[in-house]
């Protein structure tokens, strides 16, 4: 099935071209079921990128899903065209009356300020607060994760001395979760982050239950018992060549960087990475809006 977005949006060409199943709003409007209403709240600065990869992941299972892009009013993106995002994007207040099934709440290159010097972190919280009421279930990734945790729950975010990069072997805790399922003992996903939050703190609110952690990455999954709550700190959305185009991004502009760990082939810059996480991203998503969107969000959205 479908996930449906705007006629013009330039992911849903990007999508096509890979034979992933889009739809345009206009013929969605003519179909005779309700699809899932899942925001996007893009706090990254290539948008288009973000959007083409979440879409991605989106568009991979047997549910309608259509999609509602959301923007912060408090900061000026620097990076995405201004006609994009006014052709694309709403911004909270344009949608704070409205009810969604689900949301997703990205990351953002900021993991080193704390979060009460990010310029738009008072809007952030008013949304992270408006979701607990407003969406069935928001799944919170890297940098988004950390705000959630420290918002809802005090969790803090410790610096590390070298940026967690690469492609990182998890495992599951034993804790049980719908989300799990269908999950290996054992999985890859990539991280890029420069601050950890640690599973002892977050196991400590009793409220949130750890489910996948990293000996080199650290903690990566976690979620509350009811779905409705759900933190990714690493980037199961990331295409093959993301991480690559990182690290020549911060080592072009002179910055020490490590080469991102288990990536590469043979650990050489020069070669071109493979992506060994796609299977896992797109069951991750499958799972959250199977298990903890569709299964329990009611048939008659609310008013």
């Amino acid at each position: 099935m479908p996930v449906t977005v705007p006629r013009d949006l330039p992911a849903a060409a990007v999508l096509e071209a890979e034979q992933v199943f889009v739809m345009s709003d206009v013929r969605a409007a003519h179909q005779d079921i309700r699809p899932l209403q899942i925001a996007i709240l893009n706090l990254m600065p290539m948008k288009v990128a973000t959007e083409t990869q979440l879409l991605r992941l989106l568009g991979n299972t047997p549910l309608q899903v259509e999609v509602t892009l959301l923007r912060t009013a408090s900061h000026v993106s620097r990076t995405t065209p201004s006609e994009h995002l006014e052709s694309f994007y709403s911004t909270f207040d344009e949608v704070a009356d409205r009810h969604f099934d689900g949301m997703i709440v990205t990351g953002a290159p900021i993991e080193r300020l704390p979060f009460e010097d990010v310029d738009y972190w008072p809007e952030m919280t008013r949304i992270l607060d408006w979701t607990r009421t407003n969406v069935q279930s928001t799944m919170h990734v890297c940098w988004g994760a950390q705000a959630a945790l420290y918002h809802h729950y005090g969790v803090g975010k410790h610096e590390v001395s070298q940026k967690i990069s690469g492609v990182f072997p998890h495992r599951l805790t034993g804790t049980r979760s719908p989300i799990l399922t269908g999950f290996d003992d054992e999985f890859l996903a990539p991280h890029s982050r420069h601050t950890d939050v640690h599973a002892a703190d977050v196991e400590a609110t009793g409220a949130v239950d750890v489910l996948a952690v990293s000996d080199e990455a650290g903690m990566y999954l976690a979620a509350t018992a009811d779905g409705r709550q759900v933190f990714v700190t690493g980037h199961p959305e990331y295409d093959a060549d993301t991480l690559a185009l990182e690290y020549r991004r911060d080592s072009g502009q002179g910055l020490e960087v490590a080469v991102p760990a288990h990536y590469f082939p043979g650990d050489d810059p020069a070669a071109v990475p493979l992506s060994r996480w796609r299977s896992h991203g797109q069951l991750l998503y499958a799972n959250w809006l199977n298990r903890c969107v569709y299964q329990e969000t009611p048939f008659a959205p609310a008013d």
